[in-house]
């Protein structure tokens, strides 16, 4: 029987990968999902395996109505329990509102927003039935940073505020039996070594505003959202806890 049982979705590469690597240990079971990417989950499940876990593979796209209620059902169906939920799974669009089409905007609300709303409200009896259960969010710095000459990515900044707001609301819903909060991630190293959403140019050029002077690693997220995760954040509720080497103060 697992020891603890655990939910990332967006888990085949990036941030969702190295939450999955900070999580696995022994008597830890990481059920890693992603939209499409069976690849890069193969590999995810390799190292989950390679720190003494155990991996479940699951598929589908969270903007679709029916997908986040199925993951959840599967971690009842297998386990009858969920500890963790981490939802990590997005994208980012930089269209400018000028250009945002309602099709446009609907797919960052549907993916992130109602992808984090229905997974979440689909897995709180389970997370009541768990062991010091935790809703861990990934969010973002687009819907906090809004300067001249930073890029801004409107609809992705709209869906993150929305499930950042939702966090709040579910830790006071959820109180005293799981805790809710969200990390908030700056500029991250992308495999591919670049931010998929940004050209070079545009890239060095936000960069080059962080304080801390470097790019964001995978890792440095995966840290923080494996502390909320834990028992050790057991009296931390309701909060967005920046990972961003200081990009906003």
């Amino acid at each position: 029987m697992a020891d603890r049982v655990i939910l990332v979705t967006g888990a085949a590469s990036g941030i969702g990968a190295a939450i999955c690597r900070a999580l696995a240990a022994p008597g830890v079971t990481v059920l890693a999902h992603t939209r499409r990417n069976r690849e890069g989950l193969e590999r995810t499940l390799e190292a989950i395996a390679g720190r003494g876990g155990a991996g479940v593979p699951l598929l589908g796209d969270l903007a679709e109505p029916a997908v986040p209620g199925a993951l959840i059902a599967e971690a009842g169906e297998r386990f009858g329990r969920l500890d963790v939920l981490i939802s990590n799974a997005g994208f980012a669009d930089k269209t400018p509102v000028e250009a945002l089409t309602d099709e446009g905007f609907a797919r960052s609300v549907d993916a992130i927003q109602w992808g984090f709303l229905r997974l979440a409200r689909a897995a709180i009896p389970l997370l009541r039935a768990g062991r010091e259960a935790r809703i861990v969010a990934v969010s973002s710095f687009v819907a906090h940073a809004f300067q001249p000459g930073l890029t801004t990515f409107p609809a992705s900044a709209a869906a993150k505020a929305g499930m950042e707001a939702m966090v709040r609301a579910l830790a006071i819903e959820l109180a005293p039996a799981v805790t809710v909060n969200c990390v908030v991630p700056g500029f991250v190293r992308k495999e591919t070594g670049a931010h998929a959403a940004l050209d070079p140019e545009a890239f060095r050029r936000n960069v080059a505003r962080i304080p801390a002077a470097r790019l964001g690693e995978p890792e440095d997220i995966a840290a923080a959202v494996a502390f909320l995760a834990s028992g050790a954040a057991g009296y931390i509720t309701g909060q967005a806890l920046h990972v961003d080497g200081g990009l906003v103060i």
